[in-house]
Formats: structure tokens, sequence, C-alpha cells
């Protein structure tokens, strides 16, 4: 009998070809790691504990507290719901995908009555009599053709489309219970684990997400391993509503999306036009005070700009469709990167003037599914906090090491200080050399260590033209956004011919970093409404006052204050309608503005004002200098 070596925390033993994952599990490890682990990776390659294992090498457990973990459990989680919808709604339903998603997992159904909030509790209810069976996740491996025959006959044709496209002679299925499906796995050993699992909602979801094919429904839900993070996790979903960038927007009138205008293209009202331009101004400042340059640079360009850039071939998917001016086709630009290619090459550069710093609050425009928009998160025109860095190679590493430095003090002005690093490498469609990637992915790497940054690496999530650095902030409820990026590209340097004098009298070609702090300023700002749920810290706020008298024989007295506060530079309303001062209050309050400055006959008289906090705390009253003096000591630096 053939025998394979598994290795595990450096041990090795031997065991007979074929053994289960399970049975190797038991003679390598014990007690709780040996009860939380739900699969094994072996090698690359990631096996469910029923999986006979006939190669040996690197033998890893994966417990119940790693995210391959929480993965697995809900995808077999969408397994067990669409199990339970076929038990409850019959064969006329018909399946389609059903994913593990970052923080769930949904299920896709062509159903033709409507899914109701009342059925979700039905398949929730059902999915947990399915669980309470323990029934085992069971891989079943079959030929192509017969595949095609099985589903075909079970009427589900989305199935039959899937395995059309699938080139392999063999593919694999899962069965538990009654339920079978076309699936990669791997699954839980069985459905006893799926104990605290939430249906949260119902959508609507083109089939492959093609507008041109049929709408189906869609079910989301949630599962974790135990019913406290369960209900950590559903308390983070009620705050979140609370604080949906959407629902604030609206009423503290910062921005707004007409149909008129179109989807996924803002409109901003004075008070997110307002909050916008202070979050540039303290940008461009920061930047100013870094060493970088401004540029401005147009919203379209020939389209065959598009095609040296290599964005209508690895791109062109996400772009809008072309325009044509005077017979030239011209495109909206989904990049920034083009145009400051073109402002270097209006010159001839010598090695003594790098590293060239240039930023850019560069709007562009990125074709999205109108099914993928979201408020200010997804949206079809946006403005990146663009930059680009030309350097040396012997630049590039303390280049990274700068931009690491700016990004995160910015951060942390905004109120972020809690975020992960991800450091993403080649993906499978590529440009360049390997000799430059590697160099690329080097440096990225020894910034961070330099930096003393705990980092993940992230295969193939790299761009086409090189890798990167991606940062996910966290929010005050804990959710992770991605916003900043840091990227090393030889390509475009390449493509464009880019070059420079060097040292030794030959031409040279550059480094190029591109490189974004918050990401687009839509999503940003979106992220900060619901950090901050809307009651942004005194220097972001788009109002930080209001002035609201008592009666009307302080009108003239407001009136005085307000010019003054507003020569002072402060951000100020003043409320003179006739209605009662708690009325005036509580309104300032749902508006979330930071002061409400109160006026009376005695404030009138002495020369000052009484405040009060959003809160509800008072301060002292003041004269209007030294409230001035109060609200500016509260700024980022």
């Amino acid at each position: 009998m053939s025998q394979i070596t598994l290795t595990l925390a450096g041990e090795s033993k031997t065991f007979p070809a074929g053994i289960t994952a399970a049975e190797a599990l038991k003679e390598l490890v014990s007690g709780k790691v040996r009860k939380q682990t739900v699969a094994v990776r072996v090698n690359d390659a990631l096996l469910d504990l029923s999986a006979p294992l006939t190669a040996g090498g690197l033998f890893v457990p994966i417990t119940e507290d790693q995210p391959e973990a929480l993965a697995i459990l809900r995808h077999s989680a969408a397994h067990l719901m669409a199990e339970a919808v076929l038990d409850l709604f019959g064969e006329r339903v018909k399946v389609a995908i059903g994913p593990a998603t970052d923080d769930g997992f949904y299920y896709d159904f062509d159903r033709e009555q409507p899914f109701t909030p009342d059925d979700l509790e039905r398949i929730e209810a059902r999915m947990a009599e399915l669980a309470a069976a323990r029934a085992p996740f069971q891989r079943e491996e079959m030929s192509r053709e017969a595949a095609l025959d099985f589903f075909a006959k079970q009427g589900q044709p989305y199935k039959v489309e899937l395995l059309h496209e699938i080139e392999a002679e063999t593919v694999s299925l899962y069965r538990q219970g009654g339920f079978v499906d076309l699936c990669r796995g791997p699954h839980l050993p069985d459905s006893g684990r799926l104990q605290a699992v939430k249906l949260l909602r119902l959508a609507g979801a083109y089939w492959r997400g093609d507008e041109k094919n049929k709408m189906l429904q869609r079910i989301y839900g949630t599962a974790f391993f135990d019913q406290k993070e369960l209900k950590k996790y559903l308390n983070q979903l009620e705050e979140a509503k609370k604080r949906d960038h959407r629902k604030l927007g609206r009423e503290l009138e910062l921005f707004t999306i007409q149909d008129q205008i179109g989807p996924g293209l803002i409109l901003w009202q004075p008070k997110g036009a307002m909050l916008r331009r202070i979050i540039e101004d303290y940008w461009r400042e920061e930047h100013y005070r870094h060493d970088y340059e401004l540029l401005y640079t147009p919203h379209i360009a020939r389209r065959d700009l598009w095609q040296t850039s290599g964005h209508l071939d690895f791109y062109g998917e996400n772009m809008f469709s072309a325009m044509e001016i005077e017979e030239v086709q011209y495109q909206l630009k989904p990049m920034n990167c083009p145009f400051h290619i073109a402002i270097y090459k209006a010159r001839k550069w010598s090695y003594r003037e790098f590293p060239v710093r240039w930023c850019e609050l560069g709007t562009v425009y990125r074709f999205e599914k109108t099914g993928a928009l979201h408020g200010l998160m997804r949206v079809r025109g946006f403005t990146q906090d663009d930059a680009h860095i030309f350097c040396r190679p012997d630049h590039l590493e303390d280049e990274i090491f700068r931009i690491l430095d700016l990004n995160l003090h910015v951060l942390k002005t905004f109120g972020f200080s809690d975020y992960d690093i991800y450091l993403s490498t080649r993906p499978e469609k590529y440009v360049g050399s390997d000799e430059h990637w590697q160099q690329a992915t080097n440096a990225l790497k020894l910034a961070l260590e330099k930096k003393g940054l705990a980092y993940t690496v992230d295969p193939g999530e790299g761009v086409f033209y090189g890798p990167k650095i991606d940062i996910k902030i966290k929010d005050v409820i804990g959710r992770a956004w991605q916003c900043s990026t840091i990227q090393v590209d030889f390509n475009l340097p390449e493509r464009f011919e880019l070059g420079y004098t060097g040292e030794d009298g030959a031409e040279h070609r550059p480094i190029m970093i591109h490189r974004a702090l918050m990401g687009s300023l839509e999503r940003f700002f979106g992220v900060l409404i619901e950090h901050y749920a809307g009651a942004f810290p005194v220097w972001l706020a788009p109002v930080q006052a209001r002035i609201c008298n008592i009666t009307d024989a302080q009108l003239d007295y407001v009136e005085k204050v307000y010019r003054e506060l507003r020569r002072a530079g402060i951000r100020v309303e003043k409320d003179s309608r006739n209605e009662k001062l708690n009325y005036k209050i509580r309104e300032a309050q749902v508006q979330k503005i930071p002061y409400m400055l109160i006026v009376g006959d005695k404030e009138a008289a002495e020369g000052t004002v009484t405040v009060r906090l959003r809160d509800g705390q008072n301060l002292p009253p003041m004269p209007p200098a030294e409230f001035a003096a109060l609200v500016r000591g509260d700024g980022p630096i």
C-alpha cells in the first residue's frame, strides 16, 4: 500500500494513501483544535474533512477562528437555505447560485410568486429543523455529461447553463439531505454546526448580473459559529441602519441623487458642498506641506490614449461608450494616470529632479450596473484624491514609506486609527516582466516591515500593471471600508516610453507610483457620515453653530453676532423664525449642529451668547469673539 507524509507544525507523520482528512486529523491534533476544525488545507488545496488524501505535504487544520472557516460555514448555510426553500415551495423553484460573502451568504431563486418576509421566517425555521438532523455534506464526483443529464432531469436550467461553460470532464456535486448542488466545496462535515443562522432580507438580482437576463429573487442571510457573534452582528446591523448615509444625507441635506440626472451621479447640496470643500482644502494643504504639486486635467481624451494605456484591454467593460467629435473617437476618463503621464512627457527630465510628486482631485467616470449602485459608496461619477510619483529605482522604497506616513496621518485626522493592511500580489492577467513584479512587490513589503505595520498577503489581487498596498479603515462600529491604495507601476512608463537623463548621461525609465489616500471623495464622504452618524467633529461640520433668538427684540443683535462670526471664519446659521426656543434647539440637535448660540435680552445687553452643545450641555455665556476662538481651536492640526 502506498504511503503519504503529512507535516504539521514541523512534525511529520506517515499514513496510508486514501486516509481521510478527518482520520489524519485525529492522529495529528487533539482537544480544542480538533473539535473546532471544519476543514483542512493540504499544501494549496482546501479540503473537506471527509476527503481522501492521496498526496502528502503541509497539513493545516482550518479552525473556527479562521476567516476561511467562516466562509465555509456560510457557504454551507447557503446550501441549507436552498434545501429549505425547495422543501417548502416545491420543485417549481429553480435554484441559481449561492455563495458566501464577506458578511454572510445569499442564494438566487427563480420563482413565479415573490417571497415575503413571512416566507423568510418559514425558511429559517425549516433550516433549523434540517440543521438539527445533522445531515452530512457529501461530495460526489460525476462526469460533466452525467451532471448535465442529472440537472436537466431535476428541472434546474441554471445549473445546466453553468455546466455547459465548464471545460473539465469531471465536476463535483454536494449532497445534504435531499438537496444536490453543483459546487467545488469544501463544506462543513454536517449541518449540525449551523446553529447561529439568520435570514436578513430579500432583493432582486439579474441572473449573472446582466440586466438582459431574467430577474431572480435573492435571499440574503448570515451565519456564525455561535449565537453571541450572531447577536453582535445583528446589533451592528441595527446600528448601521441608523447611520445609513443615504438616510442621513437626505435628512441633513448633504446630497441628492435624482432620476432626471441619472443613477450614480451625485448632486451636492450646499451643506454637503461645504463639507466637501473642507475636506478638499485640508487635502490640498497637506499635500503642499508634503512636497506635492497640484494638477488639473480634462474629463475626456481621445480613445487611442486608453488603447495605449491598456485600459481598453483590461478595463474596457468599466468604461463608458466612446463619443465622436469631428470624426475622432473620445472617451470619458476612468482614470487620471494617462493625463499625468502626458504632462510628464511635455518636457525632458533629469535624474536630479526626482522624485516628481503630482496630485489631483480628478473626477472620473466608470460604468457600474444599476443594481450595483449604492448611494455614495458605488457611483458612476466620482472624484479621486489621486497622486502619481515618478521616481528612480533607488527612491522607490523611501517614497512608499513617505506615502504610508502621509496616508496614516490623514486617516487619523479624520478619525480613523483602526485599519487592516493588505499586500496584493500579481493577478492571473497581468502585463510587465516577472522581474519588475518581484521588485515592486519587495519594495512594498519592505516599506511595510520598516514601518512596523502588520499586513496580510492577498494573493492575486494586484492590478494588471502592478502589486499594491490596500488599507481598509474600520469605522466606529467595526465595519471595514476600502479607501487607501498604493500601487507600483513599471508598465505605464514602458507603454508611454517615459524617460529621464541619468547621472551617466544615458536615458533611463522612471518608476510610477499610483496612490490614493481616501479613494474617492464620494465614498469617503459616505464613510464619514456613517462613522460619525452625521454628528461631525466641529472642524468638519458644515454648520458649526446656529444662533437662536428668544424673541424678535434680539433680531438686530442676532444679525450683529452672525456677521462677526462669519468674518471670523465660523460656519454659522441664524434661526430667527417666530418659533419657541425649545423647538429651535430641538431642530438644531436633529440637524446635529455642534453649537447652539442662545440670544435673549440679557445676552444682547451684555454682548454675549449662551452656548449650548448638541449633546445638551451648556457652557457659560461668552463674547462672540471668545466663542470663535473656541471653535477655531477644534481644528485638525
